[in-house]
């Protein structure tokens, strides 16, 4: 299917482009002694992107994050904050915008996003120019004609858009969808099981092809960032799938398990580490799953070799953020063994991170095996700390609860420290 590609003139005054006063500040960390900078207060209720997806722009100035309740609107809403000034841009400003499904490109200074009409179908992928966007912030001049361009307009068929990734070479984009709209999700619950796919979507000319269907939902999608071609996607359960990571080519073909799994493997988190490799947790937060390894893993796409990056000690976890966690799949009292739970990693082969249930993120040298307390006592509330890696692999970009008690989350940087300081 062909869609038409037209630029989006705005029908109304928009507040895309207007800035806010920076927020930044350096605090130290209570535990490492190490400093952290504060990049949004808390005030707003500001989220990074995740992890499986690039937060900085192609010139590595500008982090791009979204927000429930930063917009004028109060609606959910994408923005750009400078990691040196502190300045604060909107680069959204329309209804139905998808925040979770944030795409910024490496290649050019672009960001891509999906917008949901109000019923839930026909949602199109939007093209961000964003060089010119923020030029113009800055200027106090913004062009009538908007910085927008509808890429393609999926089908109205009653599937619902879900998340998507943005190929190496950024001539495709991969959207998922489910085939009809999931039923409600009870706070806490598993996730319904409703059937998915995946379409392709050509950048330049709009048009849409449906490459895969599943019996099941699916989760988080991610294109390889190295690797033209080559897609990454999770059977979502909310809990332990049987085999949760699954790799497909970008024409459908070639559609396969990774790291095939273990009646007592669970498996999560899953983002490319390298053109080759995935890394991922395998789960230790209970006794059982403790009793076989667990930890931050990495797999190899080719060939299948695993590599163990560790665990965190299971006696050492203080189990304080438990009572905040609604979820079935975590106990609430001494059978919760902690350990790992997101990563985040470099594509040199030089770092890994890791959030634990307790609030603190580490770092771990690849090349060495040496592991290290990067910051403490970030909450995991009310979300995840979520950590990853700046391009250069000399910074962390996380989300805290720290700084208002887990009510609300800031965006922190926690520098990487060198080699030698360790």
């Amino acid at each position: 299917m062909v869609a038409a590609i037209v630029w989006v003139v705005p029908a109304q005054a928009s507040d895309v482009g207007k800035r806010f006063a920076p927020e930044m500040r350096t605090v130290v960390d209570r535990v490492t002694g190490r400093p952290l900078k504060i990049l949004t207060s808390g005030v707003s209720s500001d989220s990074k992107i995740y992890p499986t997806h690039r937060q900085w722009t192609m010139d590595g100035n500008w982090i791009v994050f979204r927000s429930s309740n930063r917009a004028a609107s109060a609606t959910p809403q994408a923005f750009v904050v400078n990691e040196i000034t502190g300045d604060i841009v909107q680069i959204t400003d329309s209804v139905g915008v998808n925040t979770s499904g944030l795409n910024v490109a490496k290649l050019s200074n672009k960001v891509y996003y999906t917008r949901q009409p109000g019923e839930g179908v026909g949602a199109e992928l939007v093209e961000i120019d964003l060089g010119p966007l923020l030029e113009d912030s800055l200027k106090g001049q913004m062009r009538a004609g908007g910085y927008e361009r509808i890429v393609a307009t999926m089908p109205k068929d009653g599937s619902v858009t879900q998340g998507f990734g943005l190929d190496a070479d950024e001539k495709t984009a991969y959207v998922s969808f489910t085939q009809r709209k999931e039923p409600p999700r009870a706070p806490g619950a598993l996730a319904p099981q409703v059937p998915s796919g995946i379409r392709s979507v050509n950048i330049a000319t709009g048009a849409t092809k449906v490459i895969l269907k599943t019996p099941w939902l699916i989760g988080h999608l991610q294109a390889n960032p190295l690797k033209p071609g080559e897609i990454m996607y999770c059977h979502e359960t909310g809990g332990d799938a049987d085999q949760r990571m699954w790799l497909v080519n970008g024409d459908g073909t070639g559609n396969r398990p990774v790291y095939v799994e273990g009646p007592d493997d669970w498996v999560t988190h899953e983002q490319f580490a390298d053109a080759d490799h995935v890394i991922f947790n395998l789960m230790g937060h209970t006794m059982k799953l403790r009793q076989r390894p667990s930890g931050i893993m990495v797999v190899s796409l080719r060939d299948g070799r695993i590599e163990n990056l560790g665990q965190t000690d299971s006696t050492t976890v203080t189990r304080s953020e438990l009572k905040y966690f609604n979820s079935v799949n975590i106990p609430q009292d001494a059978s919760n063994t902690g350990g790992y739970w997101h990563n985040g990693v470099t594509y040199d082969g030089h770092w890994a991170a890791g959030d634990d249930f307790d609030g603190n993120v580490h770092l771990i040298n690849r090349r060495t095996g040496k592991r290290t307390l990067l910051t403490a006592g970030h909450r995991m509330r009310p979300d995840h700390a979520h950590p990853s890696f700046s391009p250069d692999g000399t910074r962390v970009l996380l989300q805290s609860g720290m700084m208002t008690d887990g009510k609300t989350l800031s965006l922190v940087i926690a520098p990487v420290p060198d080699d030698r300081d360790l």
